[in-house]
Parts: structure tokens; sequence; C-alpha cells
């Protein structure tokens, strides 16, 4: 909405490549260390979500672009990439997927093809999310509906975290 869809191509990417490379460390041995470690998994969690209500207040608070307190760029790729390692949404999925959809039988094969798998259908998705984006920006430039969709989307935000946060792992 902000920044148009080719400044966002670096997020996007950033995004994609740093939850497959999450995805992979969990695979390939994190799932294990939470196994014997679980406080250090509830920690993540607990600081992960204190960040996402913190982004929920900075989207439900937002002006238009261009206002003062808006973002004025998109995060690069090395910013994205990143923040899937502290977005507790991104560990609950790469945990469940490892869990789910991996083999015991030829254990590193499967975990790659998880990965790949991933990687193939994140790509295209969070292009769609993002060309969304570029289309409403004419809707949301009047100030009551760009207001109503930053504090709708931030609610969702916060909402989001709720079954994992009732979730006992």
């Amino acid at each position: 909405v902000n920044h148009g869809f080719g400044k966002t191509i670096p997020h996007m990417l950033g995004i994609t490549l740093g939850f497959a490379f999450l995805l992979a460390c969990v695979g390939l041995g994190l799932a294990q260390l939470f196994a014997r470690a679980p406080s250090l998994f509830v920690a993540l969690k607990l600081i992960g979500c204190v960040y996402l209500v913190y982004l929920a207040w900075k989207i439900a608070n937002s002006g238009a672009p261009g206002a003062g307190d808006s973002v004025k760029r998109p995060m690069t790729f090395l910013e994205a990439a990143a923040f899937q390692w502290v977005n507790p949404k991104a560990w609950v999925m790469a945990l469940s997927a490892m869990t789910v959809y991996t083999s015991h039988a030829d254990f590193t094969k499967s975990v790659m093809i998880v990965v790949a798998v991933f990687t193939i259908v994140n790509l295209p998705s969070i292009a769609v999310w993002c060309g969304m984006g570029v289309g409403l920006k004419r809707f949301l430039a009047e100030p009551a509906r760009l207001r109503l969709f930053n504090w709708t989307m931030a609610a969702l935000l916060v909402a989001s975290l709720w079954p994992m946060l009732a979730s006992s792992h």
C-alpha cells in the first residue's frame, strides 16, 4: 500500500528466503533443541508476540504514506529475512511443517523437499499479497478508510497470535 510493488521486491525475497533458511534450520536441528529445552521456545514465542503487538500498535497508529509517522521505506532484503527469526508465526509454521511433512525414512531429503515446496509457494503468495496492497492504495486514500483499514489489520495481527498463545507447545 505504502511503497508500491517494485520497491517491495527485496522485502518479498527476504521473507521468502529468510523463512526457507529458518525452515531448513528447524528441520535440521532446532526442533530437537526446543524439544529438549521447551522454555527456550516459550521465551521465543513470548518475545515474538510482544514484538508483533508492538508492530500492531505501529500499524494501527500509522498515517497515510508521506505522513510524518509512517514508514519511510519497506524492509530491506536482510531486514525481512532476519524478521523471520523473531516472528512467532513463522516459528510455529516451521515447527509444524517439519513435524507433519517430514519422513524419518529419508529425513534430510524430506526436509529439503519441505523447504523447496514452501519456498516455491511462498514467493507467489507474497507477491499476490503485495499486489493487493498496491491495488488498495487508491481506495485507502480517504483518511477514514485508511484508519479503519489500519486498525483492522492491527486487530487481525493481534488476533492471529491467539492460537499460538493458547497452544500448550
